[in-house]
């Protein structure tokens, strides 16, 4: 079992840390929790872990083998000052901060401390996550395979040897929850404006979503070939897809879209 420190238990982090505790991938008391906000250290002690509002309060004899970093990119490099005497120790440090680059963090708490940059995503809170990462070459196998198992609780675990396409994963799969519950909200209203019930348009919205991620992720069909299996020359899928696939005009929206928040990762680090 690894011994770690969160710091940071909102939304993201509090996600990630129910479901390691709930699936058994950390002992409760192998958690120390660091937020300031008492609200928010509130509901993660409600998960039996120690939180505290501040690093210099963890329990003395608490050495912890990784650090994880659940913090807005913006106070990063405020945060990170006051873990350096868990680096020097020899913790692993995850960030899971979009933008913030390995130099920046090595700048902070070392140069040869073992960093791991994480882009989560919000399903991570029901297992169903994708968790992207990548590691400086000061970070060994074994702390790599401790995170796999700890992050496996979350989803799907994904290593990439590029650190520079960290702001492409942020912009797809980091991001990409929100674009997919957008075009929910829009299939559901264009469902009321056809005339059905608001709560009848919004439950075929969700489950036809859900249920063609589950079938593109179960089959061995890519999903351009399930689009066509589904698709009859002339019928009513054919006359939509005109629309949507007519000029590109969502292939090249959802680049556009994919850009922009790739360009504003890069801004934040």
């Amino acid at each position: 079992m690894t011994r770690l420190v969160l710091a940071g238990c909102g939304n993201m982090g509090y996600a990630m840390l129910h479901a390691w505790i709930s699936k058994g991938v950390a002992e409760r008391s192998d958690v120390a929790v660091v937020e300031p906000a008492e609200a928010l250290r509130s509901r993660a002690m409600e998960l039996g872990v120690t939180a505290v509002e501040d690093p210099d309060q963890i329990p003395g004899g608490f050495d912890p083998s990784l650090v994880v970093f659940a913090v807005k990119p913006q106070i990063m490099t405020d945060v990170l000052p006051v873990y350096r005497r868990f680096a020097q120790a020899g913790a692993t440090c995850m960030s899971i901060a979009a933008g913030t680059n390995i130099g920046i963090i090595e700048s902070i708490l070392g140069a040869k401390t073992p960093v791991v940059r994480c882009m989560p995503n919000t399903p991570a809170a029901i297992g169903k996550g994708m968790m992207v990462l990548y590691a400086n070459a000061h970070t060994s196998n074994a702390a790599r395979q401790e995170i796999s198992n700890l992050l496996g609780a979350n989803g799907r675990v994904e290593w990439i040897n590029d650190e520079g396409l960290m702001d492409a994963v942020t912009a797809v799969s980091g991001s990409g929850p929100a674009y997919v519950f957008y075009f929910m909200e829009c299939l559901a209203a264009a469902g009321e404006s056809a005339g059905l019930p608001a709560e009848t348009a919004a439950t075929l919205a969700m489950q036809t979503v859900y249920g063609a991620a589950c079938l593109a992720f179960e089959s061995d069909t890519p999903p351009a070939k399930l689009r066509e299996q589904v698709t009859s020359p002339n019928g009513t899928t054919a006359a939509a897809l005109n629309i949507l696939m007519g000029d590109e005009r969502l292939k090249n929206l959802v680049a556009d879209a994919v850009e922009a928040a790739r360009l504003r990762s890069i801004e934040l680090g």
